[in-house]
């Protein structure tokens, strides 16, 4: 498969970051091709215009789409799936990648009238979170998570979505980030592996 992963991390000495060059390296081991976005290293532009803001609140498909939105669009219609590496930040994505959403999802392309995005095989959200499973089940942010990125976001685009949360990754909690991330690495290169 030709798999377009978005990637949202400022920093480049992360755990997100060594979680997706392992994922990487599972994709380039199964044979599959890739595109990486860095949103950060593209320096990608997540805040929407006065006129992109007419064009999608008035449905107006006349006004032009900007050239690095239609740059990530092409990346999406010539893929068989699309794969998000982030960290959580207050429950939500960066605002680099929000903002990626708010400008790539065009009317016309991604929603009405007459929506042209092609219909992906599978879209996977890989999450690195300083919480555990448990504190985000229990307080409900988990599944506010999943509502928003594969009910809203990815919605029918995918005809497989997915969202793995990569849990207890605080450096608050230095021992527990320590025996958790092995673990957490060997998975995200199974995910590439057999994706």
């Amino acid at each position: 498969m030709r798999v377009f992963v978005v990637y949202c991390h400022p920093s480049k000495k992360s755990f997100t970051y060594e979680m997706m060059q392992e994922f990487l390296k599972g994709l380039n081991n199964a044979n599959h091709e890739f595109i990486v976005s860095d949103l950060y290293e593209m320096n990608f532009n997540a805040e929407m215009s006065e006129n992109e803001y007419e064009r999608e609140a008035y449905y107006r498909t006349d006004i032009t789409v900007a050239e690095d939105v239609m740059e990530e669009q092409r990346k999406i219609q010539e893929s068989d799936a699309i794969v998000f590496i982030y960290p959580v930040f207050w429950t939500e994505a960066p605002a680099k990648l929000v903002g990626w959403f708010d400008r790539i999802w065009t009317s016309g392309f991604a929603y009405n009238p007459n929506p042209q995005i092609k219909i992906l095989k599978k879209a996977l959200f890989m999450i690195s979170a300083g919480k555990t499973m448990e504190s985000l089940e229990e307080t409900g942010e988990s599944n506010a998570m999943r509502i928003v990125m594969l009910g809203d976001r990815i919605r029918n685009r995918a005809l497989k979505k997915e969202m793995i949360i990569f849990d207890g990754t605080t450096h608050w909690d230095e021992a527990q980030r320590k025996e958790r991330i092995d673990g957490h690495l060997k998975n995200a290169y199974k995910l590439g592996l057999n994706f």
